[in-house]
């Protein structure tokens, strides 16, 4: 890691037709709540949250006017903890307005489920190494290189390096808390923005423009998505998925 800086990851963003009913869907499949502060933004949040809370990972539903029909680069794994609940979940997800997709999974122990604007998650089997992370399991990441994904996310954010392959890797917190962020093998060129991004912030009294160069010393660039005049950076990893970074608050 560059000097004594680091990041941490605030939440997911997902952009949607309908904000506060795609809130709503998540609020329910997580057991948090949802709330809005402004036309067009409603985020979903664990129970008791208070800003800040580096400890604490969110999701961010933001309203654009056509969002892409696209593949997903990056989406959540839900963690279950036995075999009954991961049946009621995904019964539950249904009746809230998830629906079967298929990605290419085969047969496999997990099942893939899209949102009610498509967005595609699954809800694992039960894994012993997401028994502490709450609903949320993992967010994971499409690559071409998941070592060197791994390498400038671990140095973006200080997180601890759990696994690393040519196939996967796998970070989380160092303080052991929230979800991991994985990688996987894909190689499919990104060439179109996503419409699911990680929003990462200085920890509090820390600098903005400072992390931002110290990304970009990482290799990461700046990234234009039509933000214009806003208060945080939009940048994109080495591999071009966007990011962004919040503004001090």
């Amino acid at each position: 890691m560059i000097g004594d800086m680091a990041l941490w990851l605030v939440q997911a963003n997902f952009k949607a037709r309908d904000d506060s009913a795609l809130g709503r869907f998540w609020a329910q499949a997580l057991g948090w709540r949802a709330s809005s502060g402004e036309p067009g933004a409603t985020s979903v949040t664990p129970v008791g949250f208070v800003w800040p809370d580096p400890d604490a990972f969110c999701i961010d539903v933001i309203a654009v006017p056509d969002p892409e029909t696209v593949k997903y680069r990056a989406h959540l794994d839900l963690a279950t903890t036995s075999a009954d609940h991961q049946a009621e979940l995904v019964a539950r997800l249904k009746e809230l307005g998830a629906t079967p997709a298929d990605v290419g999974q085969g047969d496999v122990p997990w099942t893939v489920l899209a949102d009610p604007e498509g967005n595609v998650f699954c809800v694992l089997e039960p894994r012993e190494i997401y028994q502490d992370t709450g609903p949320i399991a993992a967010v994971v990441v499409d690559c071409a290189d998941p070592r060197a994904m791994a390498w400038f996310w671990g140095e973006a954010m200080d997180w601890t390096l759990h696994e690393a392959t040519d196939d996967h890797a796998r970070l989380r917190s160092a303080k052991g808390v929230g979800p991991y962020l994985e990688f996987l093998r894909a190689p499919s060129a990104n060439t179109v923005s996503n419409r699911v991004h990680l929003d990462l912030a200085p920890y509090p009294g820390g600098d903005q423009e400072a992390e931002v160069d110290r990304l970009r010393a990482l290799g990461a660039t700046d990234a234009d998505v039509g933000q214009g005049d806003v208060s945080w950076k939009v940048l994109a990893d080495p591999e071009g998925n966007e990011f962004c970074v919040l503004a001090v608050r």
